[in-house]
């Protein structure tokens, strides 16, 4: 007698006022599937996506610097770009350390600079956008020593950057979130600066990518399981699957998640990430951790920055103001 067949996987359906976003996203992010021989072309085509920062700041009340800061012991400099708000504040500003998403594979730091001119007009922010090395010409964990750099520059640079080093929160979204978490696991373990938060937007955690919402995401969404597989491999090599994947590369992989800094994880329902963000805020609330979790319903990966009028989309922007406002002790 045979055993029954398994049933199928099927996806969480997408919100319907999602859609059309979803489908302009990928329109405008993939050229061809990402795959190892299609890296760097698709590397090439996401670097033209997002206009340079001097368009992005035209007409908003604040001002940006590009520098180049140390990088980690025996690696190379690290570029980095500061948003101010225009206007001078009196008292240390709350600031904000930006990391870009990507895969780890692809982007540039300035797809997190409109959040982080947004965060200077409404909070009155100071960000840090850093280019991190990309995969696979840099492996893992170099693209979070690279933001663990830009940390402690930033912490050690506080009174010249106007910032509170007390009110520091590391935000990322997707790649960007996975590598806040390994900055968050960094200076935890290595008694660098407090952090007063990490932001995970839809993070990318794991490298095993064996989940069930990675096996829904199996040739749909806006990053689906080959994608992620592709983005590993270039970050983990021959070591992916084994234990001698670092948490500073995968968070997930860590043993212990106590001590950490506050974290703020979402999580679309309808996406690859969806499960392995919920089991790492659930890991982080069993060691007596802070680990406030949104799973939006529908939400495709990275839904709120191409959806932005949708009902979700604004219920999410809600959520993670607030939390902000909480973590950084924000008025008003």
């Amino acid at each position: 007698m045979t055993a029954p067949a398994a049933p199928a996987v099927r996806p969480v359906p997408y919100d319907p006022e999602l859609v059309d976003g979803l489908a302009a996203f990928l329109d405008l992010v993939e050229i061809v599937p990402l795959r190892a021989d299609t890296i760097l072309r698709n590397r090439a085509h996401f670097a033209t996506i997002i206009p340079p920062i001097a368009a992005q700041a035209e007409g908003r009340a604040v001002t940006f610097e590009d520098r180049t800061i140390p990088g980690p012991d025996g690696a190379p400099a690290v570029d980095i770009t500061i948003v101010r708000p225009a206007a001078p504040r009196a008292e240390p500003a709350p600031a904000v350390l930006s990391i870009h998403g990507g895969g780890m594979v692809l982007g540039t730091r300035f797809f997190g600079t409109g959040e982080l001119i947004d965060l200077a007009e409404r909070h009155g922010i100071v960000g840090i956008a850093v280019e991190y090395r990309l995969a696979p010409e840099h492996p893992g964990p170099a693209q979070a020593e690279d933001c663990y750099a830009a940390l402690v520059w930033m912490a050690g640079h506080a009174e010249e950057l106007g910032i509170d080093p007390d009110r520091i929160v590391a935000s990322g979204q997707s790649a960007g979130g996975g590598l806040s978490a390994a900055v968050a696991l960094m200076t935890r373990d290595r008694g660098g600066p407090r952090l007063a938060g990490q932001l995970l937007g839809c993070p990318m955690l794991d490298d095993r990518n064996e989940t069930v919402s990675s096996r829904q995401y199996d040739g749909i969404g806006a990053w689906d399981r080959h994608n992620n597989d592709t983005a590993w491999t270039a970050i983990a090599g021959h070591d992916r699957f084994t234990d001698r994947v670092s948490p500073y590369t995968a968070p997930a992989r860590a043993d212990d998640l106590s001590g950490l800094a506050p974290a703020f994880i979402e999580v679309g329902a309808a996406e690859t990430f969806r499960d392995e963000a919920v089991d790492y805020a659930r890991r982080i609330q069993a060691t007596g951790g802070q680990a406030e979790l949104h799973v939006w319903a529908g939400g495709y990966h990275g839904f709120a920055g191409f959806s932005p009028e949708a009902v979700v989309s604004v219920a999410a922007e809600a959520a993670k103001d607030s939390w902000l406002r909480r973590v950084l002790r924000l008025d008003g």
